[in-house]
């Protein structure tokens, strides 16, 4: 495989010129990730342009988009989920929470575009089902990174009496806020999606430790997972960490359908992918034929101080890595889509 990266700048009009780019070279097969916005965009200019251009079609790999629209109304067939979507992980994650009776005022927070309102819709009805009890005391939305000082939202939050808060926010919009929490000495958990990213660890150090949780679909740490080894010689190439689980995932998927089908071409390589079952480093997981979204295991993980057994990798050298306390089966987060798929006629 030759990697050829193109910079979209997490704009959905950049993101398309540079998709149409892409397209001009000849390149059959596109992989993206952030945000939802841009997936959203991108799955749908994939399908217009294969639907335009038979025996030119084009294969898109989305790695960390996870609105739950991707694999519903918004499906396509030229289209794969790799990450869990929004409602999975949300259902995972609620699942585990409901079991913690110290929960009793929940403040949503999250960024104002499509992924931000379905993590925020999804943590209502998930909590109103499974925990009535619980009240939820806020919920904010604010701009995708465009907030360089979280402070007033903190102070909503300590005038709530949030205990608890839920936040699907990635990037700079956690590792900010997970600073002012800390430096506003907010004494609540904080169940996230994405705090294990890129500067969120350096910005929670010992403040985070087992107050900070995340739901994920693998953690390296945790007995019935491996990929240990690809933990540490990343880190010994890089020097970084290796937490995106979909590349190794989608890479591997793709590779093992090219070599079913003996061939390279995007239609035969997309049919085979559908209801693919392979191994991967969280265990067996399923690219489920109906929306392609793959049916996976998630963990739960809280941060804590590195000791060599429960929490053997680390990140960013801070000390503190992630341990899981909780493996939930891929059946358990599984849900029902309303993907209507429209389907080439078989190669």
């Amino acid at each position: 495989f030759e990697i050829v990266p193109f910079d979209g700048k997490l704009s959905t009009q950049e993101s398309l010129t540079v998709l149409k780019s892409a397209l001009d070279q000849g390149i059959r097969y596109v992989v993206q990730g952030n945000g939802s916005s841009v997936a959203v965009a991108i799955s749908d200019a994939v399908a217009k342009h294969n639907a335009r251009n038979p025996g030119k079609e084009v294969v898109y790999l989305n790695y960390a988009a996870v609105d739950p629209v991707l694999t519903n109304a918004r499906c396509s067939f030229w289209h794969y989920a790799l990450d869990i979507n929004a409602d999975m992980k949300m259902e995972a994650l609620t699942a585990y929470m409901a079991k913690d009776s110290s929960i009793k005022k929940v403040y949503l927070i999250n960024q104002d575009y499509s992924f931000g309102h379905a993590v925020e819709k999804s943590a209502e009805d998930n909590l109103k089902r499974k925990r009535p009890d619980v009240e939820i005391v806020g919920k904010d939305r604010h701009p995708l990174a465009k907030v360089r000082d979280f402070s007033p939202y903190i102070s909503k939050m300590k005038a709530a009496g949030a205990d608890t808060v839920i936040t699907g926010n990635w990037g700079s919009d956690l590792a900010l806020m997970v600073k002012a929490a800390k430096d506003a000495g907010l004494d609540a958990k904080f169940y996230t999606y994405y705090a294990g990213t890129t500067g969120v660890p350096t910005a929670m150090g010992d403040a985070g430790a087992d107050r900070v949780h995340i739901v994920a679909n693998w953690i390296p740490n945790d007995p019935a997972t491996t990929g240990g080894d690809i933990v540490e010689d990343f880190a010994k190439k890089y020097n970084d960490d290796y937490y995106a689980i979909q590349t190794h995932v989608g890479i591997k998927m793709l590779a093992e359908a090219m070599k079913k089908v003996g061939s390279t071409d995007p239609v035969k390589v997309a049919s085979a992918m559908g209801g693919m079952k392979f191994q991967t480093l969280n265990g067996e997981v399923e690219m489920r034929a109906s929306d392609h979204q793959l049916q996976q295991p998630v963990f739960i993980g809280v941060w804590s101080k590195l000791d060599g057994k429960d929490v053997k990798y680390g990140q960013e050298n801070t000390g503190y890595g992630w341990k899981s306390v909780a493996r939930i089966d891929s059946y358990v987060a599984s849900l029902p889509t309303s993907c209507q798929m429209q389907r080439p006629a078989k190669p």
